[in-house]
């Protein structure tokens, strides 16, 4: 019986699970920003040493800003290999935003050398690999390679939307991060469509 996540949860009971079966090089991918208006979705794939400790590792979704940025330089000092990918706003828009997370998740795990050969995918929906694998529904609060892949996509994203906030400084994406907070449909509303709009998202817009 798996674990409950909680701050007693086993980090490693999948990874030793995956271990028990004869694999070795087993790897957690997770993705970031699937619901906001703007901005790449984001996804990252990591292998950690076997029973890795990585202090304060939980879902990115459940920890500061603050810490995320720390435990990223931790992880990416720690983990065995890792891998960091996304597929931008007009990619999301031709092909839908669950194909484009799954887009992101094969280019994340694309740069991971040798490839892993388990894979421990976040959620319910298993992206179109070449690799043996399998889906955990709230990984990222289960399995420390989830988690540790979902701070990875998390602040490499956030990244990305604070740099499209100096560059668009009227939208406040710093802040927001591309979600459609009633600031931002106000923004878009003044200012206009971005490129890095989702304009699949806004559809709707005129009833906001």
């Amino acid at each position: 019986m798996a674990p409950k996540s909680n701050l007693n949860t086993d980090w490693f009971f999948y990874e030793r699970l995956a271990m028990d079966r004869g694999f070795q090089r087993i790897c957690g991918v997770d993705e970031a920003g699937r619901g906001p208006l703007a901005g790449p979705v984001y996804a990252a794939a990591v292998v950690l040493p076997p029973e890795c400790h990585i202090d304060g590792l939980n879902d990115s979704k459940k920890i500061s800003e603050k810490k995320r940025e720390m435990l990223f330089d931790v992880i990416l000092e720690k983990a065995t290999a890792y891998g960091i990918g996304y597929a931008d706003a007009a990619e999301i828009d031709e092909f839908n935003i669950l194909n484009a997370t799954f887009l992101a998740m094969k280019r994340a795990l694309q740069k991971i050398e040798p490839s892993p050969d388990w894979v421990m995918v976040d959620g319910n929906r298993m992206p179109p690999l070449s690799l043996p694998g399998e889906t955990i529904v709230q990984g990222d609060g289960k399995s420390a390679s989830i988690a540790a892949a979902s701070i990875l996509a998390k602040v490499s994203r956030d990244r990305i939307l604070r740099e499209l906030g100096r560059r668009y400084p009227e939208y406040g994406f710093e802040k927001h991060k591309g979600y459609g907070t009633k600031v931002h449909y106000a923004a878009i509303k003044r200012y206009g469509v971005l490129p890095e709009h989702r304009k699949s998202f806004l559809k709707n817009l005129s009833e906001k």
